[in-house]
């Protein structure tokens, strides 16, 4: 990847929102569906797209597992992890479809669908994969109920993060038309 101001730019702001998950907030109240919707608008390259935000969640999530909760023995991932790269991934997808034009119907739209979207499989997970829950429909079901408050904090940091990245991104393209013209 050569970089250019526009890589540069994108690289900083996709590192700087996965290190937002590091400093203290509330649960769940995180970039990651935003990070998936920048990426995708923004990186020309769709590789980037998934490769870049997907690598500084993990790597946010390598410090959080280790140092933060400072386990007995190295955490490369926890159980739920590849849920999370799934819903991410699906996201970015939606995204690709979705944000085709970027402004702040389609970005509301796009972080709300985010939200939902990262709220259903990363539940399903925890349902399939904790033992927290009986394996059954009503269980299931449980689950998610017991997920919803955690939901709107998902949601209102979607709406947040998209906020402060698209904004921001929006604001410095204006200062510097590099931003423009430059391939990702």
């Amino acid at each position: 990847m050569k970089l250019n101001t526009k890589n540069g730019f994108l690289l900083l702001v996709v590192l700087a929102a996965a290190f937002s998950r590091l400093i203290p907030h509330a649960p769940n109240f995180t970039p990651i569906g935003a990070l998936a919707l920048f990426g995708a608008a923004y990186f020309s390259r769709k590789s980037l797209a998934l490769l870049v935000p997907a690598l500084a969640i993990f790597l946010s999530s390598l410090v959080i597992n280790n140092v933060v909760y400072q386990p007995e023995s190295f955490v490369w991932m926890d159980i739920n992890f590849p849920a999370q790269i799934l819903a991410f991934g699906l996201i970015a997808l939606m995204a690709f479809f979705s944000l085709k034009k970027i402004n702040v119907k389609s970005v509301a739209m796009g972080s709300i669908s985010a939200s939902l979207i990262f709220f259903v499989i990363t539940n399903f997970s925890v349902w399939i994969t904790g033992g927290m829950y009986p394996m059954t429909f009503a269980g299931l079901l449980s689950c998610y109920e017991m997920a919803i408050p955690f939901f709107w904090n998902t949601l209102a940091g979607d709406l947040v993060y998209v906020t402060i990245l698209f904004g921001a991104y929006e604001v410095v393209r204006r200062q510097v038309p590099a931003l423009v013209y430059a391939k990702a």
